[in-house]
């Protein structure tokens, strides 16, 4: 689907006129309480004060901001509710409306409480749902203001929220720009299944799924990262709901949790106009040191001699030759090049938003448009949105509302070209080549007369081999292209009746969700340097889908007055989600010129490896919540709820489900033997039970279908049964137990909140189970087979050490305990993967009652220094002796391999003590789980001007496996390595950790300890320092407010990890995943000068 942009923004600047031209007056003046709010000190008039009006039971009817001049208008829904004027830096100010209808607020000067500045608020938490306020919450459930996050130089909120929410653990995908990151919210809850959480917009679902069998070669998670379709500056406020009885009120696509973010909406008053701009200049950190040209020409001939026997032939192998009488090659192979560094730039990064925000009593408006370009520090990336947003509020009357989104995005990502269509993605990732390409090569080619030419040294083939194992990094990220565009549109509208004032309260909201996407890559012939009639020359992409979805819900909002010391919110809400997708995708190669990139021209297809391919799919899901909340004396609090989901990708007999939920919260501090304890403001406990669901990835597993094969046979392809009919496939379900305690002191100066949690999946859906054959069918494409646990504990910390007239320091800390344990697996899914014979592969198996993402090894001891060290001991520490009286040597999987062990080669502990390393010696190495997470930072201000916040982030405990280390220090091929192999084993007698060089031969980089690390690490987040300018200087401008901003990002990490980055995750939703740090981007050290203005 496409969209014009210039057309889309002539119609909303037409939207805009119209809606700013409003100037409405209350239709009822007895209706309209007005004033204004000035400094009770300078008795100058203070913009933007917020006046709220609250029922009884502190409910948030409506609210407005004060103008320029301090003066306010708002249409009261009660003269029994009151108005609760406040603003940060004075003390907040409640008032009775009764028969008054016009106010002068005297606002007095204090510090800023840490109620306003950090966490949850005071008004109700807007989940789409009931509307609770925050202390009667009976879920775990956190609430960011987006503004403590807006001076971080980040495409997506939920990079700005990596370690500031307990029990959130979020990483980066990579540190290119447009990678996307992964959340998971108490740890990972299925294995094939999704993880991630559910994200809801302005109270519906903001959803990016992807068909089946849909791949653009790199549109794995990185590549549909959800929220970088969200602007941050149009964020207001950003809630998540962590336990399973607050996320089953979202039904099956929230088991994992749900992010909910609150946009920016209109206010009473003159039109505002808001501008900010960020500014930011990314650098590399330290890369991995490399062998420059002369040391990997001395090693390469070493391993080639320590295999062979004899010297490396330099007649034949004239990249080694180094004679001056063969110009072209003593040129082109006589260099001492870096090439991290040569695809290596600096990174800058520039974004403008602008917003247009007014409105009058009955029209409002917020509107929009924002534009970020970033250029990555790897040669070839970018990303870069346009994104354009109109929020409209208008009140019909006393009793009927109605809001207009719409919200478009505009996105477009630049990667460097991997293998098309979902082949290898990390064995040819640029960077990884970069790191190991021949020092000696020269980036520019060099002529037979031994002058420098402008075209790329791209030669078909050179000792270290050919494309795809070895290319020109630079010509790679030179040519080579590999694009994705985005346009998404998402209109939401949304109707609102008193159909009882003051009771029944009925809303209806329906969105329209338009996604397009388009990926194109082209592999040109000068990239590679392979000849033209390759399938790998001239190679063009083009895939592009494009996703609807139409989602509505309509609730029921009950809210009897049942008496001062009794409250009850009950809710009935039904909603239905469809989706439907188209996906086209073509792969070709041979166009007849490296101009020609598209497909679509005359081109080469009929090989294997090259595909024409179109699909389409459609689902539904509809859902039912019963849900209420009765409260007594505001200190009991029950709430219980009872969620209805069907989804069309289970059969009939189990496409319906229920899923119920209980929770409840005692405010021990407003019992009567806590009076006397009046530095307690709140002592709550919480605790709740709730199930919710997970329908399987796919849309029509359950069918039996049939597929083509794909070889040919008398000139016809034939067909076979693909998948039988899943009748009994069931609902993945997680039952979920939380026991929490909100905790708030000293006139809420410290603030703790506290989770205990244990949640369970049972039915775990898996994947493309292999059955016998006899059946006629290759695999199940679903399957219930497990059990998995997730259990922990979290623990939130907000404090303000200090305060007086000037000076305020905060201080907050998060903690947050996951523990991931497979419990059940099912005896006919095969439970292991990898194959430990070769190097460089692990053994990783799910094995019960060890977490998910656990890998096992040979444990690697050392180097084995003479001869002598390798011969074959016993428990007791005797040479074994053959059956001939012969002394034994240590030997690699005998009689299938049958090595013996050399001096020089890495020595693996024989666990079992038969002189023979095998199967039988593999042990478990570790898991890529976290076994602690969260961060903190002081923030100190001073007169409401200064500002220095202080931002760190952990994660501890937890194994990754060192690729890069891995594939540089192997010396196996001919490929460069790092300088840690300086100190290799070359002569008996050495002692060493670093295994000899050998050239194709040995099992010195076996999947073993050797290469796991623990990637425990404190990272200095963040330094951010801003200014807010004076009230005098402001008015000399004629600006509401002006902030400039200072912002340092991932200044220095502390870690014992040595790859360049510890933040690895698992990625994805393989059921064997491990993290393996492969070279990918790390992230990026970032500074940024920023400004913000309101006018």
């Amino acid at each position: 689907m496409k969209y014009n942009i210039t057309n889309l923004l002539y119609s909303f600047s037409f939207v805009l006129i119209f809606f700013t031209s409003f100037q409405l007056s209350a239709q009822s003046s007895e209706q309209v309480v007005r004033g204004q709010v000035i400094d009770a000190g300078t008795k100058e008039p203070i913009l933007g004060a917020t006046i709220i009006e609250q029922d009884a039971e502190n409910r948030t009817i409506t609210g407005v901001v004060t103008d320029f001049d301090g003066n306010f208008a708002i249409r009261i829904k009660s003269t029994n509710n009151k108005l609760v004027i406040s603003t940060i830096g004075y003390a907040t100010q409640v008032f009775e409306i009764g028969s008054k209808r016009n106010f002068a607020v005297e606002m007095v000067e204090k510090i800023e409480g840490l109620d306003e500045i950090v966490i949850t608020g005071s008004k109700g938490s807007d989940d789409g749902l009931l509307n609770i306020a925050n202390r009667n919450l009976t879920t775990s459930v956190v609430t960011v203001k987006a503004s403590d996050l807006q001076n971080t130089q980040a495409a997506s909120i939920d990079e700005a929220l990596q370690g500031r929410v307990p029990g959130v653990d979020i990483t980066a995908n990579s540190g290119d720009p447009g990678a996307g990151m992964q959340i998971r919210i108490r740890g990972t809850s299925s294995i094939t299944g999704s993880s991630d959480p559910l994200i809801v917009v302005d109270g519906m679902p903001y959803e990016t799924s992807i068909p089946e069998d849909f791949n653009f070669g790199t549109a794995d998670q990185q590549g549909y990262a959800a929220l970088l379709n969200v602007a941050p500056a149009d964020i207001e406020s950003i809630t998540i709901l962590k336990d399973a009885a607050a996320t089953a009120m979202w039904g099956a696509r929230a088991a994992s949790g749900v992010l909910i973010i609150n946009t920016k909406r209109g206010a009473v008053g003159a039109p505002k106009i808001g501008y900010s701009f960020t500014g930011t200049v990314q650098k590399m950190p330290n890369t991995i040191p490399m062998l420059s040209g002369d040391q990997y020409s001395q090693l390469i001939p070493e391993a080639y001699m320590n295999r062979t026997g004899t010297p490396l032939n330099t007649l034949t192998v004239k990249e080694f030759q180094y004679d001056p009488q063969e110009v072209y090659y003593y040129k082109n192979y006589g260099n001492n090049t870096d090439w991290v560094d040569a695809i290596t730039q600096t990174g800058l990064t520039g974004e403008h938003n602008i917003s247009l925000q007014g409105g009058g009593e009955r029209a409002r408006y917020y509107s929009s448009v924002g534009y970020y370009n970033s250029k990555g520090v790897t040669k070839g990336t970018a990303y870069e949105r346009l994104n354009g947003r109109l929020n409209l509020d208008y009140v019909v009357s006393d009793r009927i509302r109605f809001k207009a989104d719409i919200s478009y995005t505009h996105s477009s990502t630049d990667r460097n070209y991997v293998n098309s269509f979902g082949e290898s993605r990390d064995r040819d990732r640029l960077r990884s080549v970069a790191y190991v390409k021949m020092p000696n090569m020269s980036i520019y080619e060099y002529d037979d007369l031994g002058d420098i030419t402008p075209n790329y040294f791209s030669p078909a083939q050179n000792i270290q081999g050919q494309y795809s194992g070895t290319y020109n990094p630079v010509a790679m990220a030179e040519f080579a292209t590999n694009n994705q565009v985005g346009e998404r549109i998402v209109p939401h509208f949304n109707l609102k009746v008193d159909l009882v004032p003051d009771r029944l309260i009925s809303t209806f909201d329906i969105q329209y969700d338009f996604n397009s996407t388009k990926a194109k890559s082209f592999l040109p012939q000068n990239a590679t340097g392979r000849p033209f009639t390759e399938t790998v020359v001239n190679r063009a992409s083009d895939a592009d889908v494009d996703a609807t979805s139409i989602t509505t819900k309509t609730n029921f909002i009950y809210t009897p007055h049942l008496g001062e010391k009794h409250s009850l919110q009950s809710i009935l809400s039904l909603q239905s989600n469809d989706f439907r997708y188209e996906s086209h995708q073509a792969l070709t190669s041979n166009t007849a010129s490296s101009l020609l990139t598209d497909p679509s021209v005359p081109s080469r297809t009929q090989n294997s490896d090259l595909q024409l391919y179109t699909n389409n799919s459609q689902s539904r899901n509809v859902g039912a919540l019963i849900n209420a909340q009765y409260g007594y004396d505001d200190r009991y609090l029950i709430n219980v709820g009872l969620r209805a989901d069907g989804n069309s990708k289970f059969g009939p007999d189990n496409r319906y489900a229920l899923f119920p939920s209980i929770s409840t919260r005692w405010r021990v501090s407003g019992e009567k033997f806590m009076e006397h304890l009046n530095w307690v403001d709140d002592f709550s406990v919480r605790a709740s039970l709730g199930q919710s669901g997970r329908a399987p990835r796919y849309d029509y597993r359950y069918f039996n279908y049939y597929s083509n094969y794909p070889t040919e046979y008398l000139g016809s392809n034939g067909v076979y049964p693909a998948n039988i009919q899943l009748n009994n496939l069931r609902w993945e379900t997680l039952t979920g137990k939380n026991l929490g305690f909100n905790i708030q002191l000293f006139d809420k100066r410290v603030m703790m909140d506290i989770d205990l949690y244990q949640n369970r999946t049972k039915d775990l859906l898996f994947e493309n189970i292999d059955i016998t054959t006899i059946s006629g069918y290759p695999r199940l494409s679903d399957q219930n087979v497990g059990v998995l646990d997730n259990q922990g504990w979290e623990i939130g910390l907000y404090t303000t050490p200090f305060k007086n007239d000037k000076w305020m320091i905060d201080f907050n800390f998060n903690i947050s305990r996951n523990e991931n344990i497979i419990r059940e697996i099912s005896e006919f899914y095969p439970n292991e993967s990898g194959n430990i014979d070769r190097n460089g592969e692990y053994k990783r198996f799910l094995q019960v009652d060890n977490p998910f993402g656990s890998f096992y090894g040979y444990k690697f001891k050392g180097v084995y220094s003479d001869l002598e060290s390798t011969k074959a001991v016993d428990a007791n520490g005797n040479v074994i002796v053959g059956p001939n009286g012969q002394e034994v040597y240590m030997r690699f999987n005998y009689p299938n391999i049958d090595y013996t062990f050399q001096p020089g080669d890495a020595i693996y502990e024989d666990i079992n003590k038969d002189g023979n390393i095998d199967s039988r010696d593999i042990v478990y190495l570790g898991n890529s789980n976290p076994k602690f997470t969260g961060g903190f930072g002081p923030s100190f201000s001073y007169n409401k001007q200064f500002k220095l916040q202080l931002f760190f982030t952990y994660r501890l405990d937890y194994d990754i496996i060192n690729g890069t280390d891995m594939i540089t220090t192997n010396m196996y091929g001919f490929d460069n390595q790092s300088t840690a192999v300086l100190s290799r084993w070359r002569n008996p007698g050495d002692v060493t950790d670093m295994p000899r060089a050998i050239y194709r031969g040995g099992y010195n980089w076996l999947g073993s300890s050797r290469y796991v690390e623990d990637a425990s690490f404190l990272r200095f987040r963040s330094a951010t320092f801003s200014y807010n300018f004076g009230k005098n200087f402001l008015k000399s401008l004629k600006l509401d407010d002006l902030n400039l901003y200072f912002t340092a990002d991932n200044i220095y990490t502390f870690t014992k990890y040595r790859g360049q980055d510890p933040e690895v995750n698992m990625r994805g939703g393989d059921p064997f995943g491990i993290a393996i740090d492969n070279s990918r981007t790390p992230p990026t050290r970032r500074f940024t000068l920023g400004l913000r203005t309101r006018f």
